[in-house]
């Protein structure tokens, strides 16, 4: 466990432990961040782009079992005309052995209590076009597709 993070709770056996990653353990997710991405960038800008979005509106999560960092997420939290406040869970990676055991569950439970103790009316997220499972999952949790993300390169 990175040794300055926050500890929001600390449970042992299969139950997770949803702690906040601090700045100066951001290089803690990489490796997750990595698998994600498919190794789509260097360590060296994941950790250049995570440190500079911790100075924006987002904290950054691990996700722990026997002090074991098993995942990460994120969370955005904003304003929308269309939304009023609210929280965008994003990057979230948990490893697949542990895949399938009810994690992804309890860490919306803690999304959605964290995002309403921060005053959030709403909850909304991105998520890739082929990455069937996770819409799945979305869609149980109650989400609804509202639009399209666009993304253009400059």
């Amino acid at each position: 466990m990175a040794k300055n993070m926050i500890i929001l709770a600390e449970n042992s056996g299969m139950e997770p432990a949803f702690n906040k990653i601090l700045k100066e353990d951001i290089e803690t997710i990489i490796p997750f961040i990595q698998k994600l991405s498919k190794e789509e960038f260097s360590d060296e800008i994941l950790k250049k782009r995570f440190t500079e979005m911790l100075e924006q509106n987002y904290e950054c999560f691990g996700i722990f079992i026997d002090q074991k960092l098993i995942g990460v997420f994120g969370l955005w939290f904003m304003t929308r005309h269309y939304a009023g406040r609210s929280c965008e869970p994003d990057h979230i990676y948990i490893s697949e052995e542990v895949q399938g055991k009810g994690i992804g569950k309890k860490l919306f439970e803690f999304i959605y209590n964290y995002a309403e103790e921060k005053g959030c009316e709403t909850s909304e997220l991105n998520s890739y076009v082929q990455n069937y499972r996770s819409h799945k999952f979305y869609m149980n949790e109650g989400y609804v597709i509202k639009g399209y993300h666009f993304l253009k390169k400059l």
